[in-house]
């Protein structure tokens, strides 16, 4: 384990989530560095997902932990409504070229599972979109989702203040591949005492908020009364990624969209940014949130410490 402040050494499988190029560095209008510099940069490649031999989806992700995010994909979008529902997963091995077989996931769904994979198609080309009116974005995501966002209204996890201050350090010491790229967001979750469960790094947030659910997913681990950590902003998909998947808290290091918080505001969701320091906003959900020991104290007029 990292020590605290300081990222995780990379290992193995990181090699595999950046490549060093060279580049040249100008300052003030001029080239400064005779000689190119090499630079490690965060790889980006596709990601088909096939079902029944269908191309459902391409997603554009750094590779590693490809499984988890394909199951936390499926789960996220509604697709599949929980881990029972994928029987198997695994890379082709039979594509044209061998350099794609990585990046080529096939699904086999459990019996019984049953799919529209034309609607499913159409379903997710229009939610990527742009001409969706907020409302109708919302009313939609709710809808495949009616049985999770009741569940988050009962779900009431009391989150101590402190917790919530501590994440933003804790995802930081998880990430090493961002330590040497500069170029990857990260996703991490975490118990409602703030004990560190999983942290994921991609290049989209969406897909690293993907990979952990999918972790959890593979793991059977409950998500009700879990926390979603984000090392960037909330926008409106990774709410409602946390919506579908049923966890109650995500909080962010950045600021929320609007939308991102009247769907948290609609599903019962708490939502939670701008966590820096000894300081964070509450947009949705405040009745899950305690105030500190020291905050306590200070209130019921003891001296600290």
């Amino acid at each position: 384990m990292a020590n605290p402040g300081q990222p995780a050494p990379l290992a193995d499988e990181d090699d595999d989530r950046y490549v060093v190029l060279p580049r040249q560095v100008w300052v003030d209008g001029a080239l400064a560095q005779p000689e190119a510099k090499d630079d490690a940069l965060a790889r980006e490649e596709p990601l088909e997902l096939r079902i029944a031999g269908t191309s459902v989806a391409v997603v554009m992700r750094t590779p590693g932990h490809d499984l988890e995010l394909a199951r936390g994909f499926l789960l996220s979008e509604g697709i599949v409504p929980d881990a029972a529902a994928v029987a198997d997963l695994r890379h082709c091995t039979t594509v044209d070229s061998p350099e794609a077989e990585d990046n080529v996931l096939l699904v086999r769904l459990a019996e019984g599972v049953d799919l529209d994979l034309a609607a499913l198609r159409r379903n997710l080309y229009a939610s990527s979109s742009c001409g969706v009116c907020g409302k109708a974005s919302i009313e939609a995501a709710l809808r495949p989702s009616q049985r999770c966002a009741r569940t988050l209204v009962r779900a009431r996890p009391r989150v101590d203040a402190e917790v919530l201050y501590g994440l933003p350090g804790a995802l930081e010491t998880d990430q090493p591949v961002f330590a040497r790229t500069g170029g990857l967001h990260a996703a991490g979750l975490f118990t409602a005492a703030g004990e560190r469960l999983v942290v994921r790094e991609d290049v989209g947030r969406h897909n690293a908020v993907d990979k952990v659910l999918g972790w959890a997913m593979a793991a059977g681990v409950e998500l009700g009364d879990k926390l979603l950590m984000v090392s960037g902003r909330v926008s409106f998909e990774i709410t409602q990624k946390a919506v579908v998947a049923g966890v109650p808290v995500i909080a962010a290091v950045s600021a929320p969209s609007s939308l991102a918080v009247e769907l948290a505001s609609r599903a019962g969701l708490t939502l939670v940014a701008f966590v820096r320091g000894r300081r964070l906003c509450v947009y949705a959900g405040a009745e899950r949130l305690a105030p500190s020991t020291a905050a306590r104290a200070r209130a019921a007029g003891e001296p600290d410490g």
